[in-house]
């Protein structure tokens, strides 16, 4: 299984990236901000790769007050940010203040939020820091300051943008034991089958196969897809999308020299056995795929977007807003995030190299 084995093997034959990452702050009432600092003073025992949080220091620093914890805050520039970050955290200051209470999200934040989004993406593509690794955000407070995208991920593609032409952002979830893409993702589950096209299934199978083969050195990516209907549609007497549907976009696959195979039935998929089987999975609707991701790693798991420019990654969890402040959220997903983007970034870099 060359992912996540294989593929895991092969990114981390290549040695860290020499540039920092670029953190962003997050949602700053959220569990963002008490993340990054429990990253950094757990930066040893779990290995962490050199990163910068793009945030409000004072912030930062009243948080670390709150939670007693001995954090040394640094303002710096992307130059100075890896040599500091053994001995304090790096912080690239937003130039925004941040004044919300954790638990308290506050549509003032907004500004601020994406502020740091933004600032992350012109280092990774200005070539200061070597990934995008982003805290979690609420888009309930960004769209009530006028916020006019979808999602965190629909906004980086539209950073993204060349041309006036953006890029198409794929999800897809990571552990070391699974890798697993859903095809259409948050819309309600009646209006699935209308949104699930042959060409939709093809375009996000083939951002896939190609993430694969740049960020993760498969040569050539084996993706298995499941049918929408239990039992893949049993020949069409529980539906007819996965005949005519999904089985044409596999059919075209094959066709342009992409290893697709199914469709398989989503209950027998992922167990280990199968899962021996494939680099990645290509779910047909948002249950399918985050279920079992979230059963087999549910503290561990990594959000990775493809189909951009620079590498990105996430925790695979939200803001938290009820528990934040408090100390007692796990950093397991964000530091999971931050090694992932790491050892990406440093295959990336190991490829550039003459």
């Amino acid at each position: 299984m060359r992912v996540p084995a294989p593929a895991s093997a092969a990114i981390s034959e290549h040695p860290l990236p020499s540039l920092p990452l670029a953190l962003t702050q997050g949602d700053p009432a959220g569990i963002g901000p008490e993340l990054s600092l429990r990253a950094w003073l757990e930066r040893r025992e779990r290995a962490l790769p050199a990163f910068a949080c793009i945030a409000s220091p004072d912030h930062l620093a009243r948080m670390a007050e709150r939670l007693a914890w001995q954090v040394p805050i640094r303002e710096c520039s992307w130059e100075d940010a890896a040599a500091l970050f053994p001995e304090a955290l790096p912080v690239i200051p937003l130039g925004q203040i941040t004044d919300v209470e954790p638990g308290k999200p506050d549509a003032a934040s907004a500004a601020a939020t994406i502020g740091s989004i933004d600032q992350a993406v012109a280092a990774v593509r200005s070539g200061k820091a070597g990934a995008v690794v982003t805290n979690p955000i609420a888009k309930s407070v960004l769209y009530e300051a006028g916020f006019k995208h979808p999602g965190h991920t629909e906004y980086l593609a539209h950073l993204a943008a060349e041309g006036g032409v953006e890029p198409l952002p794929v999800m897809m979830l990571w552990c070391e034991e699974l890798a697993v893409v859903p095809v259409t993702i948050h819309v309600p589950l009646q209006r699935v089958p209308s949104l699930l096209t042959t060409p939709l299934i093809v375009e996000t199978a083939r951002v896939v196969a190609t993430g694969l083969r740049r960020q993760f050195g498969i040569a050539t990516p084996r993706l298995a897809l499941t049918g929408l209907n239990p039992h893949a549609g049993e020949n069409g007497t529980m539906g007819r999308e996965d005949e005519e549907v999904v089985k044409p976009a596999i059919a075209q696959l094959q066709a342009e020299g992409i290893d697709a195979r199914g469709p398989y039935p989503a209950d027998t998929l992922f167990h280990a056995r199968a899962r021996a089987g494939y680099d990645a999975a290509l779910a047909m609707y948002h249950d399918q795929a985050l279920i079992p991701i979230k059963t087999i790693a549910f503290d561990e798991g990594v959000n990775v977007t493809l189909g951009l420019p620079f590498i990105r990654t996430s925790p695979d969890h939200g803001t938290a807003f009820d528990i934040a402040g408090q100390g007692i959220a796990r950093p397991d997903s964000l530091c999971a995030a931050l090694k992932l983007a790491a050892r990406m970034a440093g295959r990336q870099e190991a490829a550039h190299r003459p």
